[in-house]
């Protein structure tokens, strides 16, 4: 007769709920005649599809997993730290738990193995994803439940979300209001130029790659510089920028509590406007980039044009 499963001991969180979970086995392989086609993702689901006595309540039955490609790639050794792990491999986790079983290598076997030691973790409702990774007699099972969707990743397409920052400029402008210390009337309201959404567009795009928040481009360049180069010859320019924010509405209360970038979302003098965000994905969250570009053009009598 084969020995017990012999489990060993949790290694340690690597975050709240993240766990690491390790059985060892001493199994004889069944004959290849007797080998099952079922797989061991296939054998999980079907566990979960009943209830089970679990260490001391019945739990189950829960949802089906959904096999998920990235947490059959996740590769973990000693002392390796399961989210990032997860992380690397393609997978956005926000909690997860890894069973390791070696010295067997059927399916069965390792289902009998761990469907009593760790069926708290198994039939865990709040893990919808697994992978199980075979390297020889060893496997490593990954059930996960994936990060909810970044604020970054909700925002509508940049014209559309500048389109929104111009809505609410424009409510803004059509009160009088105090920007720190100075009052200012109610102004017109803005009109949208491609041009300069463009020019917004365009320096968004490189603070967010190049990981820099500054009215100074990498280039040496300012605003004005850059909205004639998209092609807009003004007479009066102004800028506002932001990083963080997650949606139109908040960049522009911001705007509007910050006395300097309230003047220019008041200024009556600055008719057209274009605005744009960029994102960068680097890091643990994204970071969104906002550019508004406000301007009054150059009109052709204008003697600024002579």
């Amino acid at each position: 007769m084969p020995p017990a499963p012999r489990p060993a001991a949790p290694s340690g969180f690597t975050r709240a709920r993240l766990r690491w979970l390790a059985a060892s086995l001493a199994l004889a392989a069944l004959p290849a005649a007797a080998q099952p086609r079922t797989t061991l993702i296939e054998l999980i689901n079907a566990y979960r599809a009943s209830a089970h006595p679990c260490l001391g309540v019945t739990m189950g039955p829960v949802p089906p997993l959904a096999a998920h490609p990235a947490l059959s790639n996740v590769q973990v050794g000693s002392g390796t730290l399961l989210a990032p792990a997860i992380e690397r491999a393609g997978y956005k986790v926000a909690q997860a738990e890894a069973i390791h079983v070696a010295g067997v290598s059927d399916p069965l076997r390792v289902m009998a193995s761990i469907e009593r030691s760790y069926c708290k973790t198994l039939l865990n409702a709040q893990l919808s994803d697994v992978g199980a990774r075979r390297t020889g007699d060893s496997w490593l099972i990954v059930l996960a439940q994936p990060a909810p969707p970044s604020a970054a990743s909700r925002l509508p397409p940049s014209r559309e979300a500048g389109l929104r920052i111009m809505e609410a400029a424009n409510r803004a402008r059509a009160s009088a209001r105090n920007c720190g210390a100075q009052p200012f009337e109610a102004a017109p309201p803005l009109v949208w130029n491609e041009q300069l959404a463009g020019a917004a567009l365009g320096h968004s795009g490189d603070m967010a790659r190049k990981r820099y928040f500054s009215h100074a481009g990498k280039d040496g360049r300012m605003v004005g510089e850059r909205a004639q180069a998209a092609g807009y010859q003004w007479r009066r320019v102004g800028e506002n920028i932001a990083v963080g924010q997650d949606s139109p509405d908040e960049v522009v209360a911001g705007w509007l509590d910050s006395p300097g970038h309230c003047a220019n979302l008041m200024d009556a003098q600055l008719s057209e406007m274009g605005a744009a965000y960029a994102i960068n994905h680097s890091g643990e969250s994204a970071r969104v980039y906002w550019t508004q570009v406000l301007a009054d053009p150059v009109t052709p009598a204008d003697p600024a044009r002579q």
